[in-house]
């Protein structure tokens, strides 16, 4: 089995998603700011939207594996479970006495009622034991453990870049435990054995949906709300000194909600076709960082980001296909993840349905599009590229 991806385009074989679980079910009006989830979805129509995605990709050969199993299975091992039960528990406002009894009654669970436990959280009201202080002050439905309603998209928590796993670092308060779980399973689970990684979850903020993968070699992130320029520093130090990459495309982003991560603003659907909004196309720069000799970055001055990445990637031109057919419509479908792709295969790629004008606009250049169900799935304001961590891709 091969494991790692190159580009965002080549073949894709192996993919991890996340099946809309119990964790969605406890979001409420009052807690899904906190919890940084845009919507309330509706949890049943979700699941059959996301298991229809699911079925598109294996309808085109593509292995689909889930988190929740993969964790489950991880959690068989009593190294993993001690490791997970400690790291749900670290939190401060817990205190001793039920810490302490979290910790033996979480150890007496199946690897299947942990794996809940700890992708969907644990209520006050939930617990048998560890009476005290903090329970008897804690309201009701405060969460002792917090639910993890991101975990859907995946793309955040790790990225392959090559042959080797990021373990990314998330930058928001809410989403932490992600990663360590994430990192759980590329640390123990036997299908990921001697697999190398690099970053870390305690490491400078470097999110997944910045993180693209241009072509072999050449590596773009998005500099903004989510990943820092020291998380990008921190990251292409790593790639050059493991030979992953030979440029590394800084690219800041507005800080706006939907313009989160640099896949919300463009993806790629070609080797050499990129879907943009176009609204910000053309304030988007890239500072291309390389590495002259070992140690010693050199950062370029800016340049329009479609043509930083072009002399990167070494090609004429990386053709822009525009999200919507107008400014207004344009805006509409960057809100509805119209940019947000997830390509199977040079020229196939799966897009929202509802995101009529753009897909139209794909199709015209020659990209299949495999439109896809998104009317509650995109409540959390991701599409399919987020939803998605490639585990393996054919080399271009």
């Amino acid at each position: 089995m091969t494991l790692g991806a190159s580009s965002e385009v080549g073949r894709l074989r192996t993919v991890m998603l996340h099946r809309p679980g119990p964790e969605l079910k406890r979001l409420t009006p009052r807690n899904n700011d906190k919890l940084l989830f845009d919507g309330i979805p509706w949890i049943g129509r979700a699941q059959d939207e996301h298991d229809a995605f699911a079925q598109a990709l294996r309808d085109r050969d593509v292995e689909v594996v889930y988190l929740v199993d993969l964790l489950t299975e991880t959690l068989a091992l009593p190294v993993a479970r001690e490791r997970a039960i400690a790291d749900a528990l670290t939190s401060l406002h817990l205190g001793d006495t039920l810490r302490e009894y979290l910790s033996t009654a979480l150890a007496e669970r199946t690897p299947e009622e942990l794996a809940q436990v700890l992708t969907a959280g644990l209520r006050n009201d939930e617990v048998r034991g560890g009476f005290g202080l903090v329970t008897s002050l804690l309201a009701h439905d405060d969460f002792l453990i917090d639910p993890l309603p991101n975990l859907l998209f995946t793309r955040d928590s790790s990225v392959w870049i090559a042959d080797r796993v990021a373990i990314t670092s998330l930058a928001m308060p809410a989403r932490e435990r992600e990663t360590l779980l994430t990192d759980l399973i590329y640390s123990l689970h036997p299908r990921f054995a001697g697999v190398e990684r690099i970053h870390g979850s305690r490491r400078e903020h470097v999110e997944g949906g910045d993180v693209l993968l241009l072509s072999p070699g050449v590596i773009a992130v998005g500099v903004g709300e989510r990943t820092t320029p020291a998380g990008v520093e921190r990251l292409a130090r790593q790639v050059f000194a493991d030979g992953l990459a030979s440029t590394v495309l800084a690219v800041p982003i507005a800080q706006e909600r939907a313009t989160m991560h640099l896949d919300t603003v463009c993806t790629m659907v070609d080797v050499d076709k990129i879907v943009m909004y176009p609204n910000v196309a053309d304030q988007l720069v890239a500072h291309a960082v390389t590495e002259p000799e070992p140690g010693a970055l050199h950062v370029a001055a800016a340049e329009p980001f479609l043509t930083a990445a072009a002399k990167a990637m070494q090609i004429d031109t990386l053709h822009q296909i525009d999200t919507g057919l107008d400014p207004v419509t344009a805006e509409r479908e960057q809100w509805d993840d119209g940019n947000n792709t997830l390509a199977l295969a040079p020229r196939l790629a799966v897009a929202y349905e509802r995101n009529v004008e753009t897909n139209a606009r794909l199709e015209a250049a020659g990209i299949e599009v495999i439109a896809i169900a998104g009317s509650e799935l995109g409540s959390g304001r991701g599409g399919p590229r987020c939803m998605s961590c490639p585990i393996d891709r054919d080399s271009l």
